[in-house]
Protein backbone atom coordinates (compact mmCIF):
# COMPACT_ATOMS: atom_id res chain seq x y z
CA UNK A 1 0.00 0.00 0.00
CA UNK A 2 1.12 3.47 -0.95
CA UNK A 3 1.83 6.17 1.91
CA UNK A 4 2.20 9.60 2.64
CA UNK A 5 4.76 10.77 5.34
CA UNK A 6 4.30 13.64 7.36
CA UNK A 7 7.68 15.15 9.33
CA UNK A 8 7.71 18.46 10.39
CA UNK A 9 11.69 20.08 11.36
CA UNK A 10 12.84 22.73 12.43
CA UNK A 11 13.98 24.48 9.20
CA UNK A 12 14.10 24.08 5.72
CA UNK A 13 17.50 23.22 5.73
CA UNK A 14 16.75 20.00 7.75
CA UNK A 15 13.65 19.05 5.68
CA UNK A 16 15.58 19.44 2.41
CA UNK A 17 18.87 17.51 4.07
CA UNK A 18 16.35 14.59 5.21
CA UNK A 19 14.30 14.77 2.41
CA UNK A 20 17.95 14.31 -0.25
CA UNK A 21 18.34 11.35 2.29
CA UNK A 22 15.10 9.64 1.84
CA UNK A 23 15.23 9.72 -1.97
CA UNK A 24 19.38 8.76 -2.47
CA UNK A 25 18.26 6.17 -0.01
CA UNK A 26 15.32 4.92 -1.59
CA UNK A 27 12.98 5.05 0.83
CA UNK A 28 10.53 7.43 -0.58
CA UNK A 29 9.73 8.64 -4.31
CA UNK A 30 9.33 11.85 -3.83
CA UNK A 31 9.24 14.50 -1.24
CA UNK A 32 7.50 17.79 -1.03
CA UNK A 33 8.83 20.44 1.09
CA UNK A 34 6.27 23.18 2.81
CA UNK A 35 8.56 25.65 3.86
CA UNK A 36 6.44 27.72 6.76
CA UNK A 37 3.95 25.78 8.59
CA UNK A 38 2.79 26.96 12.38
CA UNK A 39 2.40 24.29 14.48
CA UNK A 40 0.59 24.45 18.16
CA UNK A 41 1.01 21.57 20.57
CA UNK A 42 1.68 21.27 24.55
CA UNK A 43 5.01 19.93 25.60
CA UNK A 44 6.34 19.35 28.67
CA UNK A 45 3.23 20.71 30.24
CA UNK A 46 3.35 23.79 28.32
CA UNK A 47 1.45 25.30 25.33
CA UNK A 48 3.96 26.05 22.45
CA UNK A 49 3.56 27.66 19.29
CA UNK A 50 6.37 27.10 16.76
CA UNK A 51 7.41 27.87 12.70
CA UNK A 52 8.32 24.75 11.26
CA UNK A 53 8.59 23.08 7.77
CA UNK A 54 6.47 20.31 6.84
CA UNK A 55 7.90 17.81 4.48
CA UNK A 56 5.71 14.79 2.77
CA UNK A 57 7.22 12.10 1.75
CA UNK A 58 5.42 9.29 -0.72
CA UNK A 59 6.18 6.09 0.13
CA UNK A 60 4.60 2.42 0.55
CA UNK A 61 3.78 0.65 3.76
CA UNK A 62 6.58 -1.73 2.63
CA UNK A 63 9.62 0.90 3.40
CA UNK A 64 8.12 2.69 6.13
CA UNK A 65 9.77 0.91 8.76
CA UNK A 66 13.23 1.86 6.97
CA UNK A 67 11.91 5.51 6.50
CA UNK A 68 11.06 5.75 9.64
CA UNK A 69 14.09 4.04 11.56
CA UNK A 70 16.21 6.79 9.14
CA UNK A 71 14.45 10.03 10.23
CA UNK A 72 14.41 8.84 13.64
CA UNK A 73 17.83 8.56 13.56
CA UNK A 74 18.93 12.05 11.42
CA UNK A 75 16.08 13.87 12.83
CA UNK A 76 17.23 16.82 15.57
CA UNK A 77 14.01 16.35 17.38
CA UNK A 78 13.84 14.27 20.10
CA UNK A 79 10.21 13.17 19.52
CA UNK A 80 9.94 13.89 15.94
CA UNK A 81 6.16 13.82 14.33
CA UNK A 82 6.55 10.86 11.41
CA UNK A 83 2.79 10.01 10.09
CA UNK A 84 1.91 7.76 7.89
CA UNK A 85 -0.89 7.84 6.49
CA UNK A 86 -2.27 5.29 3.48
CA UNK A 87 -3.38 6.59 -0.25
CA UNK A 88 -6.20 4.88 -0.94
CA UNK A 89 -6.27 5.75 -4.30
CA UNK A 90 -4.24 7.47 -6.73
CA UNK A 91 -3.48 7.88 -10.77
CA UNK A 92 -2.28 4.94 -11.61
CA UNK A 93 1.23 5.54 -13.60
CA UNK A 94 2.00 7.79 -10.85
CA UNK A 95 2.17 5.39 -8.41
CA UNK A 96 3.63 2.41 -10.63
CA UNK A 97 6.22 4.97 -11.31
CA UNK A 98 6.44 5.20 -7.23
CA UNK A 99 7.02 1.36 -7.40
CA UNK A 100 10.19 1.81 -9.18
CA UNK A 101 11.35 4.37 -7.51
CA UNK A 102 11.50 2.91 -3.80
CA UNK A 103 14.00 0.09 -2.61
CA UNK A 104 12.70 -3.56 -3.50
CA UNK A 105 13.63 -6.35 -1.22
CA UNK A 106 15.26 -8.12 -4.35
CA UNK A 107 16.99 -4.61 -5.38
CA UNK A 108 19.94 -3.07 -4.75
CA UNK A 109 19.76 0.01 -3.21
CA UNK A 110 22.50 1.34 -5.20
CA UNK A 111 20.99 1.87 -8.66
Amino acid sequence: MHGLVFITTGSREEALTLARGLIRERLAACCSVIPEVTSVYRWEGKVEEATECQLIAKTSSDVYPKLEAYVAEQHSYDVPEILFTPIEKGLTPYLAWMNEELIQPERDNND
